[in-house]
């Protein structure tokens, strides 16, 4: 195993407000390797996207670092000031977002954002600057590169933004790529093509990729292991493929449970009672504990952390230490 070149330590991420403060990342640990693909799954409000942010200095105010590390190849990066932070962020990790359209700027054309961002971040002059450009679109599996490089953002479909999308978040070189959602908003046969680009092109530059998605099948595809988190931490962590068929965490086979497959004969999916606490209201204990099938009194009083459960690690009494 490499070691890693993404270390998140005991994360907590807090929001101050008039009432008090709420804790909206509390205790997330985690690694990525180089050219390993950590998918990071969970209900809206889990605290997916928000872990993305807090890495990657782009926490939207009052909310704050409030404990913890995060280390990018060895260096403490959690609490830099913000241009040092910026220089990172363009040069050592890339970002895919959501929505193509609010990453890309509208009155700029393909061509200007790519070589910007290259001459930006690398020694390279202009000539040299406009021929990764190109190299970078005809990467990503743009026809006819060199004539769109002079186009504008509104002259290509969703599915062609998002590549240039992942073009510039690559522009740099980066060591980390941090994908928010990245095939959300497409159509499902592109977004099969877009996780086929973003494996291959992160393997050949050798790049830790953490994605962020709540589509457990594109986890499936993309992912060497997954982080499942629920309000606020992670609940369970391993290989993807143990995590999806030998879950060990309630909520991860809830999770599973409630996927539709090919082969399946039940009349009825399985369903997940309730709903995800408010940052305001989670209960004390195990933050599962009011949804979960299999609570007991230790769920309610106790709040479990990761343990071993064969290869995965969760956070579950039924896993820690059962009902004593």
């Amino acid at each position: 195993m490499n070691a890693p070149l993404l270390e998140v330590r005991n994360l907590r991420v807090e929001f101050p407000t008039r009432r008090g403060t709420l804790l909206a990342l509390d205790d997330v640990s985690f690694d990525i390797a180089p050219g390993e693909v950590l998918g990071v799954v969970g209900e809206s409000g889990a605290g997916k996207s928000l872990t993305g942010a807090a890495i990657i200095g782009l926490l939207e105010p009052p909310g704050r670092i409030a404990g913890g590390e995060v280390r990018l190849g060895g260096e403490r990066i959690d609490h830099l000031p913000y241009e040092q932070m910026r220089r990172i962020r363009g040069k050592r990790i890339g970002a895919i977002f959501q929505d193509p359209l609010t990453s890309l700027n509208p009155l700029y054309t393909i061509g200007r954002q790519l070589t910007e961002t290259i001459q930006t971040h690398l020694p390279v002059g202009a000539d040299e600057a406009r021929r990764r450009a190109i190299r970078l679109l005809q990467e990503t599996g743009i026809p006819a590169a060199e004539a769109r490089l002079d186009q504008y953002p509104h002259q290509f479909s969703g599915g062609m933004r998002q590549r240039v999308v992942i073009a510039l978040a690559l522009a740099a070189e980066p060591e980390l790529i941090v994908a928010d959602e990245p095939t959300t908003a497409l159509d499902v046969s592109i977004q099969a093509q877009i996780i086929s680009l973003l494996k291959r092109l992160c393997r050949e530059h050798h790049a830790a990729v953490m994605l962020v998605t709540h589509d457990m099948g594109v986890i499936a595809e993309t992912c060497d292991r997954v982080a499942v988190m629920y309000a606020g931490r992670i609940c369970e962590i391993g290989p993807v493929h143990d995590v999806i068929h030998r879950s060990a965490h309630p909520y991860t086979t809830g999770l599973m449970g409630s996927i539709p497959a090919l082969d399946d004969t039940r009349e009825r999916l399985l369903q997940i009672d309730g709903a995800m606490p408010r940052l305001n209201a989670i209960p004390p204990g195990c933050a599962f504990n009011p949804r979960c099938p299999q609570v007991m009194d230790r769920c309610r009083r106790e709040r479990p952390e990761l343990a071993d459960a064969g290869a995965t690690r969760a956070a579950c009494w039924l896993v820690a230490g059962g009902a004593t």
